[in-house]
């Protein structure tokens, strides 16, 4: 096991460019801050099938100096040098296997963070997403406790923690039965993570449960203008407390920030990801028009956060007859397992025909990803949202980044709106929500 020292620190340096670690971490110093260009880690080359953890985040209180200092205009999930540190990890990792791509795992690096912090163990995972493992030495002689630190660390799936105990075991009177015991607490802790999961995601859908990624979703909806509150007339002849038009992420930083919101929806949800973290879908299929650049955001961000290298194709609306011809450009989707991403469903057309496409090619639709579900019947009569119908008609899981209940909870925990928001969207959901 190799443990790499990583800092990066944010003071004016003249140099240009140095190697750090004996050459293992490629640093370049520009603008007067390190900036990573490349990590040839013990993960490439002839250790193409190994992996290495960085070390994020020490037990001892002197590590605060400087791993949990505050960093500038970083999002509120990086805002301390460890939690970015955490957050990299994901595209390092992708970096590495773009270099030495095996056939073993895209994540490679893990993080080393201690067990004796739950709280920094709760934001470093939070930071690194579901799907890096994290080494928590501390437990033990040195303290840490077992029960909190599994509740910080593992993620939703109950896994992703490696609890390495040496002197609590070799010095026990009974070093067989305190094993025994500590793979029993750690057992069970994985049984509490995987209860809280399971009443989290049904404290969602009533509107008692926002997940970091999703609180970060609305936060910078509400400041690309994307989201509004207010009295908006749709389509449907509701007038809706909030509108929401996914056309006005329109710049390159708001687009690379909803590539990661779906990312991490997408990453999070066990319909599209299976028990050992793997996607199970082959090809992203954005649907024209808006479904084009969403698709390309989403692969660019599954590649980027985490590793996950998948295809990408898309439609025409009219067949073209020259060059290459017909109607669908990209990769390959024959035989493919298929996930269509889209902003919103509103009345499940474009999904539907998506869909209709796909299997006239023999590819396998098996989920959809969109943004914003408003979670409203579609009609008075009709009990079912239109989101739900279509998950029941096609027989395939429907994924949003965020939906209503989300939405109702978000008001209720920030300061920045009054109870009066709050109030027209609970009404709003109680008239029109499923």
């Amino acid at each position: 096991m190799t443990t790499l020292y990583i800092t990066k620190i944010y003071e004016t340096i003249s140099w240009h460019t140095k190697y750090l670690a004996a050459g293992c971490i490629h640093f370049e110093f520009n603008r007067n801050i390190f900036q990573l260009i490349t990590c040839s880690f013990f993960s490439t080359g002839k250790y193409a099938d190994k992996g290495a953890f960085i070390l994020c985040k020490t037990s001892n209180p002197g590590s605060n100096d400087l791993l949990a200092l505050s960093l500038q205009e970083q999002p509120r999930s990086q805002s301390t040098l460890f939690e970015k540190i955490a957050n990299l990890s994901q595209s390092w990792s992708a970096k590495a296997a773009a270099e030495s791509p095996s056939a073993s795992a895209h994540h490679r690096l893990g993080l080393v963070v201690g067990a004796t912090d739950p709280q920094a163990l709760s934001k470093a995972r939070h930071a690194a997403g579901p799907n890096v493992w994290i080494l928590a030495p501390g437990v033990g002689a040195q303290g840490g406790d077992l029960d909190a630190a599994c509740k910080a660390g593992l993620n939703e799936r109950g896994s992703g923690m490696l609890i390495p105990v040496s002197r609590g075991i070799s010095r026990a009177a009974d070093p067989a039965e305190e094993a025994k015991k500590l793979k029993e607490g750690i057992n069970e802790a994985r049984k509490s993570v995987l209860a809280a999961q399971s009443t989290s995601s049904k404290a969602g859908e009533d509107g008692c449960s926002i997940a970091p990624y999703q609180k970060e979703f609305l936060e910078f909806s509400l400041s690309e203008g994307v989201l509004k509150f207010g009295s908006f007339v749709l389509k449907s002849g509701r007038t809706s407390p909030y509108f929401f038009n996914a056309g006005l992420f329109s710049s390159g930083g708001a687009l690379h920030k909803l590539g990661k919101a779906y990312a991490a929806a997408i990453m999070a949800s066990d319909r599209l990801v299976d028990k050992d973290g793997k996607v199970i879908f082959d090809v992203v299929f954005g649907p024209a028009y808006k479904g084009i650049s969403l698709g390309a955001l989403v692969c660019a961000a599954l590649y980027s956060d985490y590793g996950v290298d998948t295809g990408f194709a898309y439609n025409r609306k009219e067949a073209k007859d020259h060059g290459e011809g017909g109607i669908l450009v990209g990769a390959c989707m024959v035989d493919k397992r298929v996930l269509i991403v889209d902003d919103v469903i509103t009345a499940g057309t474009a999904i539907r025909e998506s869909f209709d496409l796909l299997t006239k090619i023999k590819a396998t639709p098996v989920g959809v990803s969109i943004a914003l579900d408003r979670a409203e019947k579609r009609s008075l009569e009709d009990p079912l949202s239109a989101v739900q119908a279509v998950a029941r008609d096609l027989a395939i899981p429907v994924v949003s980044i965020v939906a209503l209940p989300q939405l109702q909870e978000y008001l209720r925990q920030s300061p920045d709106y009054d109870e009066s928001v709050l109030k027209l969207v609970s009404e709003y959901r109680s008239q029109y929500g499923v």
